[in-house]
């Protein structure tokens, strides 16, 4: 492909509550056996990008190790590769990444030294698929200076949390509103973005000499009227996990049939490291029912509309309904938990019981958890 790649996975936001207080949003566990910037990585790969960078900051540690090696995303190439960028000390520069703006800002020579004539930018948080070919292709077509891909919500949707799009009937934005208080369109930007690698390069050094640091805000919304921007709209399935209850959603869709096979019997494939664990085993007493079940597992109680994550224990005489257990989770006998979240590497004592709200989901974290990875 004639694109070098971008995931932007080093923000942070209180939205997640404490499941990203020690983890990026780009880290959380999704589907079982995933990460949610497997999926942005999947996407590179699977369009042909063969130099992707994935810029770090936030709680980057357990994000950091599961980048450790390329090759899961056949990246593992004599050209391009996967790299990896965290804010660094300079004798210019002593700041953290201030913004998407300044992210690109400081590490401008990735820009730079690459030779492909255009970037594909994403967001380490979105849940989908999507042949960057067809976006750049349409980019192209419609003589475009920076192409946003959009997504057209439920009209019940709440869209307060995202960047709004409106269009003319060319496909031209013509309106872009941040995360605004009431919504006038139900059309919003899924964080993916192309555009000429040099004009890249000119906007962001116009916005590092203006003290400017948000992409969306200094870019996007300050040249609409000024720079060819197109949204090009996203037909298939689509989330973004950067808060609690669409991050619970997001992975109770997955035990629908039609959105597992999409994602995992549909080409193109998902990829993700591989842990070498054994399958999932269910003991006598055990009884599953529309679960998502990942390796390592141990069943000996009761599961209903749950997903598994790896390696968690659950107890005899355990009822676990309409929940996500994250990885390596220890639930002693006669547990009952329903409508929660309980973070990974928890141990949960015998004979408790949590239970949340479909409308407010309860997270689980005992205080002899162990290291969150």
């Amino acid at each position: 492909m004639r694109a070098i790649g971008i995931i932007l996975a080093g923000g942070n936001n209180k939205r997640m509550r404490e499941l990203s207080e020690k983890r990026a949003v780009a880290a959380m566990p999704v589907a079982g056996s995933y990460r949610a910037i497997d999926f942005s990585l999947s996407n590179m790969s699977n369009s042909h990008i063969k130099k992707v960078a994935v810029f770090t900051q936030y709680n980057s540690t357990s994000l950091n190790e599961h980048l450790s090696s390329s090759k899961w995303w056949d990246f593992g190439r004599k050209q391009g590769g996967l790299f990896v960028f965290t804010p660094t000390l300079t004798t210019v520069n002593s700041n953290w990444y201030r913004g998407t703006a300044d992210a690109l800002w400081q590490n401008i020579n990735y820009l730079k030294s690459s030779h492909e004539p255009y970037v594909v930018i994403a967001s380490g948080d979105g849940i989908y698929k999507l042949d960057y070919n067809k976006v750049l292709e349409y980019h192209i077509s419609k003589q475009a200076d920076i192409t946003v891909v959009c997504k057209d919500m439920p009209a019940e949707a709440d869209v307060s949390r995202f960047g709004l799009v409106k269009t003319n009937s060319d496909g031209r934005v013509i309106e872009f509103e941040e995360k605004p208080m009431v919504a006038t369109s139900h059309t919003v930007s899924c964080g993916i973005y192309v555009i000429r690698r040099r004009q890249l390069i000119e906007l962001i050094e116009k916005c590092a000499e203006e003290d400017r640091y948000d992409f969306v805000q200094d870019i996007l919304i300050r040249y609409k009227n000024m720079k060819r921007i197109y949204a090009y709209k996203l037909e298939s399935y689509w989330n973004n996990i950067s808060c609690v209850d669409a991050y619970y959603k997001t992975n109770m869709e997955f035990l629908k049939p039609e959105v597992r096979n999409y994602f995992f019997n549909t080409y193109p494939d998902v990829y993700s490291k591989v842990d070498d664990n054994p399958p999932a085993k269910y003991n006598i007493g055990a009884n599953v029912r529309n679960s998502l079940i990942s390796s390592g597992c141990i069943i000996n109680g009761e599961v209903e509309n749950s997903v598994l994550f790896k390696k968690a224990y659950i107890g005899n005489n355990c009822v676990i309904k309409n929940s996500i257990i994250l990885n390596d989770v220890y639930i002693g006998d006669n547990t009952r938990i329903e409508n929660c979240i309980v973070e990974s590497r928890d141990t949960i004592r015998a004979n408790m019981t949590y239970i949340g709200e479909p409308d407010n989901i309860k997270i689980v974290i005992e205080k002899n958890e162990r290291f969150v990875l």
